[in-house]
């Protein structure tokens, strides 16, 4: 599991955040979640050259 537990904490937040009309925070969470979720991905590659400018292919936790 190692850091995946943070994903769950970022997206409780969110949640709480979205029931309680914090708009902005809900927001800042959103690009929080891809971020984790995209280093986390990265973490979990043989190491490369990732200089972090390069979107996640696809995200679980955006709800459009």
């Amino acid at each position: 599991m190692g850091h995946d537990w943070i994903i769950d904490v970022l997206a409780d937040v969110r949640r709480f955040a979205r029931q309680n009309d914090m708009p902005l925070l809900s927001a800042h969470l959103d690009d929080a979640l891809r971020v984790a979720a995209a280093e986390m991905r990265h973490r979990d590659r043989p190491s490369t050259d990732w200089s972090g400018d390069q979107a996640p292919s696809q995200d679980p936790y955006r709800a459009d």
